[in-house]
């Protein structure tokens, strides 16, 4: 057991030696100063380190304490601190204050000061203390506290949220940028991992679930997800959330994890625009190459054709033979200035990237239609039946839509069937909130298990007729395609077709 040796002071003189020696050896201002009851301050005892706390000169050595106090403290803090003493006294509480002097050898300084008090029966009041420089603890104080300052101001600049998770409770500190970015106010709370969780998108959870618990697993040297999550308007923001474990248990788990929040909404928005793009780029080179491929082979063997009969010419005599040769040399001519034009309007549709929309009226462009195919209509005795109102308003390339009437309207006169009277059929419908153009036949139907794939290939035909070239449904499709819309097709051999064009207006 410990023993503690008690020093016997017998007399005054070596009480007052060692008490001494105490003073001396205390860095602190030691004091005893008294409050009267009028009001008035003097110090019966004051130690001499005074002397080096505040700079004094041998002049101000003389000088009454109170005054050496007044003429180093700051006026500001010397009135708060004449405040403080009063108020001490009133309350018979103990004192405790900071404040700061301006000395001419070491500048400004902070200190300290506490004291107890004790009351005389005369009223006056006393005050035993010490006096401590505390000017390093406060320098480090206010670094720490510019740091800080500093910190939250690079935090604000950077428009990045921070977020600090207790892993063993699931408690969650948000700053007020990652709370902004869901636009949160600040009395609103979000203190538990659950409730950032539930806000994920569906699609996106499995995933931000699996990422995180992947680096808790060490899996990972840090965790980074890309999500979804709802704000408070109900609407959804692309959140990037970074963070790493910094303290774990002497078993390897981890304790708390850090990191940041940054909203890459607009970043993801032109991702999905690029994308979108990029696949709108790609297929139509996709059908620029398909339709190169058909073109050259159709190109060549036209040219072929012109130059055999050229080298026939060339070699046989004969008036009959000649005339003979120059019927089919202006057919093959014929065919391969169609197929030049087919191409010249493909390229033309595909590399118009501004295609010009215009307020149509949807029956004055069906009549228009049905007045160029007169002849054909009444030569085949069609039914036209109409159901489109006479309102009825697109926003569309007018050249395209006139192509795409005469192309179907076309088709369903030139593939009729033989053995009944043909009709035609054209009504609107919507689809969500697309509008839909609906034109039907009673013709020969097309088998669509064999010919789907292919129904609107280049080139392609699916019934015997001398006009057919099998290129109206794949330019026809390529314009509806250009103005972002689709078409769709239901067709029974023998009962008739339909095709449903899906406006994007």
């Amino acid at each position: 057991m410990e023993t503690y040796t008690y020093l016997d002071l017998k007399s005054l003189e070596e009480k007052n030696n060692f008490y001494k020696k105490l003073l001396f050896q205390s860095p602190d201002l030691i004091f005893q100063f008294t409050l009267t009851k009028e009001g008035a301050i003097f110090f019966p005892f004051l130690s001499k380190s005074v002397i080096t706390h505040f700079d004094l000169t041998p002049e101000e050595k003389n000088k009454p304490a109170f005054e050496i106090l007044k003429s180093k403290i700051i006026p500001e803090d010397f009135t708060l601190f004449m405040l403080t003493i009063y108020q001490a006294k009133k309350e018979m509480k103990s004192w405790e204050h900071e404040f700061r002097a301006i000395l001419p050898i070491r500048g400004l300084r902070w200190y300290k000061g506490v004291a107890t008090i004790e009351s005389e029966e005369n009223g006056d009041v006393n005050f035993f203390g010490k006096i401590t420089d505390i000017t390093v603890y406060k320098e480090q104080e206010l670094r720490l506290k510019l740091s800080e300052e500093r910190y939250l101001f690079a935090l604000e600049a950077s428009s990045e949220g921070i977020w600090d998770l207790d892993v063993s409770t699931k408690k969650v500190f948000y700053s007020s940028q990652s709370m902004k970015m869901l636009g949160f106010d600040a009395e609103d709370t979000i203190d538990h991992i659950d409730k950032w969780d539930d806000r994920v998108h569906p699609d996106d959870k499995e995933k931000y679930l699996k990422d995180i618990q992947l680096h808790i697993d060490n899996k990972t040297p840090y965790y980074e997800n890309a999500q979804r999550v709802l704000t408070k308007s109900n609407e959804y923001k692309w959140i990037l959330s970074r963070g790493k474990i910094i303290e774990r248990d002497e078993k390897n788990k981890p304790l708390r994890i850090i990191g940041t929040h940054t909203d890459i909404s607009i970043q993801k928005e032109k991702e999905v625009n690029l994308i979108k793009t990029l696949q709108i780029v790609e297929e139509q080179n996709s059908r620029l190459l398909n339709f190169a491929h058909i073109v050259s082979h159709n190109l060549r063997s036209h040219s072929g054709n012109i130059e055999m009969l050229l080298n026939i010419i060339e070699e046989e005599q004969g008036e009959e033979f000649m005339s003979e040769s120059y019927t089919y040399l202006r057919s093959s001519s014929k065919a391969l200035s169609q197929t030049i034009d087919h191409l010249k309007e493909l390229v033309e549709i595909q590399t118009e990237l501004i295609h010009k929309k215009e307020n149509l009226n949807l029956n004055e462009f069906l009549a228009k239609t049905l007045d160029i195919l007169a002849d054909e209509i009444s030569k085949n005795k069609v039914i036209i039946n109409n159901s489109i109102s006479e309102n009825e308003t697109l926003t569309y390339n007018p050249a395209y839509l006139e192509s795409i009437l005469l192309n179907f309207t076309t088709n369903a006169i030139r593939y009729s069937h033989p053995d009944r009277t043909p009709i035609i059929s054209y009504s609107i419908s919507t689809d969500n909130t697309q509008k839909v153009l609906n034109i039907s036949d009673n013709g020969l139907g097309i088998n669509l298990e064999k010919y789907g794939k292919k129904l609107f290939g280049m080139y392609k035909t699916f019934h015997k007729h001398r006009d057919s070239r099998g290129i109206g449904l794949f330019i026809t499709k390529n314009q509806i395609e250009a103005m972002g819309g689709s078409v769709q097709v239901s067709s029974e051999v023998g009962v008739g077709t339909t095709f449903k064009i899906y406006f994007n207006e």
